[in-house]
């Protein structure tokens, strides 16, 4: 699902952010991306949908090569990909429904397969009751819940989530962590960079943990390892 081979990232302004890391990542796993601010767990979130390019090394990514695919082959990429961020990045002008049909939208899907999809989403999200809703009227939680049905409508190989529960209170967390289990246990890889100890300790999956831009950990049930 993902090689990484020797990738590196220095940004424009001299900043190491990743220094020759090795990963490979199967499909229907679930792996939690772990560090200390500014370890460089975004940039590896970000590499992965191609927000950013690595300075050097070999990416592929549900079998696209992520380095050196021309930009017209970029939308195929991501529409193998779901992504889900901390600050949600909802439409606030779209109800719940339309920001989910949204993701559907762009990749022009028919109409009757597109409502059929999103009344699904909403019901393993648990917002089938307020898919009229706007953004605004829905709390961080049901936010975030939106956030990832959109993520999840085209049914993606990869979900890529940066800080998801980031915002969230802890029983709001752990109910976000649920719809994710659920989404891996259906065969979906999960990707998630956070700074949740209390959620990475509890679950034992997979954790790669990234100090300094290298990464000093891969373990099959690891823990987080470093203090919030």
């Amino acid at each position: 699902m993902i090689q990484m081979k020797d990738i590196s990232k220095t940004y424009e302004n001299g900043t190491v952010a990743l220094e020759r890391v090795n990963v490979e990542i199967g499909k229907g796993e679930f792996v939690f991306i772990v560090g200390a601010s500014g370890a460089g767990k975004s940039t590896f979130i970000r590499l992965l949908f191609r927000e950013v390019l690595p300075s050097s090394g070999t990416l592929i990514v549900n079998g696209h090569d992520v380095v050196n695919m021309p930009k017209s082959e970029v939308p195929y990429l991501r529409r193998g990909l779901g992504v889900v961020f901390q600050d949600y990045r909802l439409l606030p002008d779209k109800t719940v429904a339309e920001n989910v049909a949204f993701a559907m939208q762009v990749i022009e899907a028919p109409r009757r397969r597109m409502q059929h999809s999103v009344n699904a989403v909403l019901d393993i999200v648990g917002l089938r009751d307020k898919y009229k809703n706007f953004p605004s009227q829905l709390s961080g939680g049901e936010q975030q819940r939106v956030a990832i049905a959109r993520a999840i409508v085209n049914n993606p190989a990869l979900v890529i989530a940066d800080e998801p529960t980031g915002n969230l209170d802890p029983e709001t967390s752990w109910e976000i962590m649920d719809i994710f289990k659920r989404i891996n246990a259906s065969g979906t890889t999960i990707v998630m960079a956070t700074h949740d100890k209390y959620i990475v300790d509890t679950m034992k999956r997979r954790v790669i943990a990234i100090e300094d831009g290298k990464i000093v950990r891969d373990e099959a049930q690891g823990v987080y390892g470093y203090e919030n």
